[in-house]
């Protein structure tokens, strides 16, 4: 068992992390007339599950 310095060695913050990635990855294809609403919403949704658990490793500490 590997140890935990940091929030990064988490395994769900990697999950989350490569799940963001995926997710603004799939968004690129989405059409352009939701490029300001929907698209905007998912991506900053989905990269707020990663800094908030990178907030809650601080926070934490």
């Amino acid at each position: 068992m590997e140890k935990i310095k940091d929030h990064r060695d988490l395994k769900v913050y990697r999950l989350s992390f490569d799940l963001a990635m995926e997710i603004f990855q799939i968004t690129i294809s989405f059409p352009k007339e939701e490029k300001y609403s929907l698209t905007d919403q998912i991506k900053r949704s989905s990269r707020s599950v990663s800094a908030n658990i990178a907030e809650a490793w601080r926070t934490a500490l």
